[in-house]
């Protein structure tokens, strides 16, 4: 799928921090380990308010353009005090947002309007 290029997602990530979200700095590009050596890639981050590391990859059906949030998982329980919980929240409606903005980009690139 040409719209999961590492290049094509960097550009996605540049005009979506362009749109002012407070912790889209956190978002990166990295490259997606793939068996025909495509040039995938992923969109990886570790949250601020709670050491958890996420990627968000497209959905793996055929022509569908829906994108998700994975959380790494971790080894030890994370209790969070209300202003830190209040600050996951907003990296949490980032990444919503960052998923809802990710498959409209893919849609307008499957629509030909990329």
């Amino acid at each position: 799928m040409p719209f999961r290029t590492t290049a094509t997602l960097q550009t996605w990530i540049d005009d979506f921090r362009a749109l002012g979200y407070d912790d889209a700095g956190i978002l990166r590009v990295i490259p997606q380990d793939s068996e025909d050596d495509s040039d995938t890639g992923l969109i990886a981050a570790r949250l601020r308010s709670v050491s958890t590391t996420f990627y968000v990859a497209p959905d793996t059906e055929p022509g569908s353009t829906g994108w998700a949030v994975t959380f790494e998982p971790r080894e030890t329980a994370a209790p969070l005090g209300s202003a830190r919980v209040l600050a996951l929240s907003g990296e949490l409606a980032m990444l919503s947002a960052l998923c809802m903005f990710l498959q409209a980009r893919a849609q307008a690139f499957l629509d030909g309007r990329s």
